[in-house]
């Protein structure tokens, strides 16, 4: 495999978040957010880690894009912290937090690396939660105010925009298990945020290009390729249950412009998305888009679980369990399965033949030793990265729309709940002292770049 073997326009690049690498969470004037929060509640977060710092991105801007251009990346993919450009949710942009983003989009510019920014990575400013947070419908519309903002401001040097990251975290993680920021469990409720999170990106598509009319705006979507253990009728309703609560729920409406109907009834809302307000939203939500990004992790197998016993505790998936299938794992546990891109690049072409796709995010955590010269030889990262690569070029040998192509990460950084606990960087970043430091699956990722790979 040669980076030749990939159209001479395909997109290379890496990812980030602001919340999980910038630090400097109260500086000139930003304002806090849920994650910090989430932060400081007793027991939130792995070994009482905040992001107040992180890996100090804020700092050290020119050092980081620096390298970037080191490992011959072509674009970067980073999220813009909302607090940091409207610290109460609402209002007028804050100028500091605006120059931040500016001068990186210039300084990536300058040395060719394309920006693609992310206007919502989970980041909402606790102001916001505090009336509601994205259970209140007002929240979507506050979120297309502030696209709007952000996108007059910054859109003459920012050309590819990203409106959400991964809602389904956002709605489920965050106010159904509560595993996330903000920590709230309200049942099958959180679809109600789902909801929210949809219609703010819906009418923050049209408010972005209204202020920057040559944007190229897209969601990304967390998609998981679904199996059932076995050909019973049980399993397979069980892998139709998690399908259409982790991908259809929203690949539906994006690209639909309507909810599964299946879905609605196993979370017992039928009720409240049958409303007009809410089938009106519809419309909004199905706003064209330019093309969808796609974070792909793992494939699931899965089987009908006990209902004494449930596995998972979001609503709508009761009574499922995930099976071993005996592939290898990640640090997080998840099992690798390549060849699951492949599926979720064919889920979503099925639904938008015509629309480009982009992977997003796609990258590994593992337990990384630093060796006594001070080099860190992550030899499964480098392998889970080509195996994923391979995987790419299979699909566009198929003729599927695949764009372009983002590790996650760029380096090291908090890993919410988890902390600093596990690392997916291809640059390491010693903590205490901030230094940073291309991994063997780093170097391996530029010399790809670079032809020679």
């Amino acid at each position: 495999m040669n980076r030749s073997d990939f159209p001479d326009s395909f997109v290379w690049g890496s990812a980030t978040a602001a919340y999980q690498i910038e630090g400097a969470v109260a500086e000139d004037g930003s304002g806090p957010s849920i994650w910090d929060t989430f932060s400081r509640v007793p027991g939130a977060i792995a070994n009482g880690h905040t992001g107040d710092l992180a890996v100090d991105h804020y700092h050290r801007v020119d050092e980081d894009v620096a390298l970037m251009a080191d490992l011959g990346l072509e674009a970067y993919r980073f999220s813009i912290a909302w607090p940091r450009i409207q610290p109460e949710g609402v209002g007028p942009g804050n100028r500091a937090g605006l120059g931040f983003y500016r001068d990186l989009a210039e300084k990536l510019l300058e040395r060719g690396i394309a920006p693609w920014a992310t206007l919502y990575h989970w980041d909402l400013p606790q102001a916001l939660e505090d009336r509601g947070g994205w259970l209140n419908r007002d929240t979507a519309f506050r979120f297309a105010d502030y696209a709007a903002l952000v996108a007059e401001e910054l859109g003459d040097v920012i050309p590819n925009w990203i409106t959400l990251n991964e809602p389904w975290c956002s709605a489920f993680l965050g106010y159904a298990s509560g595993v996330h920021a903000p920590g709230r469990r309200v049942g099958a409720e959180s679809a109600h945020a789902a909801h929210h999170l949809l219609l703010g990106h819906g009418l923050a598509v049209p408010a972005i290009r209204g202020a920057a009319p040559a944007a190229r705006v897209g969601i990304t979507l967390n998609l998981y390729s679904i199996r059932a253990a076995s050909d019973g009728e049980a399993d397979r309703d069980a892998a139709r249950r998690v399908d259409g609560l982790g991908n259809r729920l929203f690949l539906d409406p994006v690209l639909r412009g309507s909810y599964p109907e299946d879905v609605i009834d196993d979370l017992g809302q039928r009720e409240w998305f049958a409303t007009e307000t809410a089938a009106t939203d519809l419309e909004a939500i199905s706003a064209p888009i330019d093309f969808l990004g796609i974070n792909y992790y793992s494939r699931h197998t899965v089987r009908a679980g006990s209902p004494d016993e449930p596995a998972i505790s979001y609503p709508g998936s009761e009574f499922v369990e995930f099976v071993d299938t005996g592939a290898a794992r990640t640090q997080m546990g998840w099992e690798i399965h390549p060849d699951g891109l492949i599926d979720v690049l064919e889920m979503a072409h099925t639904m938008a033949p015509e629309l480009p796709l982009y992977i997003t995010e796609n990258g590994s955590a593992y337990e990384d030793v630093v060796g006594e010269a001070g080099g860190i030889d992550d030899a499964e990262r480098a392998d889970y990265l080509r195996d994923h690569l391979l995987a790419c070029r299979t699909a566009i040998e198929r003729g599927l729309p695949l764009a372009g192509y983002f590790v996650w990460s760029l380096m090291d950084n908090f890993e919410w709940a988890w902390g600093y606990t596990r690392r997916f960087g291809i640059v390491f970043v010693d903590y205490a002292t901030q230094k940073r430091t291309p991994k063997a699956s780093g170097r391996w990722f530029s010399r790809f770049l670079r032809g020679n790979g």
